[in-house]
């Protein structure tokens, strides 16, 4: 069963992560043959105020 974790920073609206998860599946079918009820994916969300590059916490787009 393939695992798959998706971090992002911010978030996302229902229907992207929907469209996300679907890409995903389709894209580990078809490619690793692997049935897609098997395909579990967790998507966290991370404040950007969680998160530095460089030494400086990223910042939220505006």
């Amino acid at each position: 069963m393939p695992y798959v974790s998706i971090r992002v920073a911010g978030t996302l609206t229902k229907e992207q992560k929907e469209k996300i998860s679907q890409g995903v599946t389709d894209v580990l079918s078809r490619e690793a043959g692997k049935p897609p009820e098997s395909v579990l994916i967790f998507i966290d969300e991370v404040p950007h105020e969680n998160i530095a590059k460089a030494g400086k916490l990223l910042q939220p787009p505006k």
